[in-house]
């Protein structure tokens, strides 16, 4: 399984130098989560930004990398305010894989519950998902990427209703 680390929320750190919470240029939430999994994965960083200044070209690019890979099943840790648009994105070009995006409302490094369990999660759907397509696993929700929202009044994941 390959997991490709764009940054967001759920990386965040806070900058005692700026006085701001940024997205650092490493993999240090998803590290030490994975350090304690038996198993290993392949963990690529590939953006480090937050998600609301993601482009298409962006997009493009870690749709470029699922397709270079020979892994069928890939995590991607991404910031929750436009996961929606890259789940979008990567559903239009990806017909034979399993892609599983996920983050947190909250940074690893204030809480290290809500991301870790994300994450988890989104391992766990990812491997046992037996039918290709994009998926978002958040707040206990895992399903495909175009039934689930944000609801940003609420600050929490919910089912689309039809």
């Amino acid at each position: 399984m390959l997991i490709l680390n764009t940054g967001g929320t759920f990386n965040k750190r806070y900058n005692p130098l700026s006085g701001a919470m940024e997205v650092p240029f490493d993999n240090a939430a998803i590290d030490a989560i994975v350090s304690r999994f038996t198993c290993k994965f392949d963990i690529a960083g590939v953006l480090y930004k937050d998600s609301v200044e993601f482009t298409n070209e962006d997009r493009k690019m870690i749709a470029d990398i699922i397709l270079a890979s020979h892994e069928k099943r890939i995590v991607i840790v991404h910031g929750t305010d436009t996961i929606h648009l890259t789940a979008a994105y990567l559903d239009a070009l990806l017909e034979d894989r399993v892609v599983v995006l996920t983050g947190a409302m909250v940074p690893y490094e204030i809480d290290a519950v809500e991301a870790t369990a994300n994450f988890s999660m989104a391992l766990g759907y990812a491997d046992a998902q037996r039918c290709d397509g994009v998926y978002i696993c958040m707040q206990g929700l895992c399903v495909p990427w175009d039934r689930i929202e944000k609801n940003r009044e609420l600050g929490r994941f919910e089912i689309v209703q039809d």
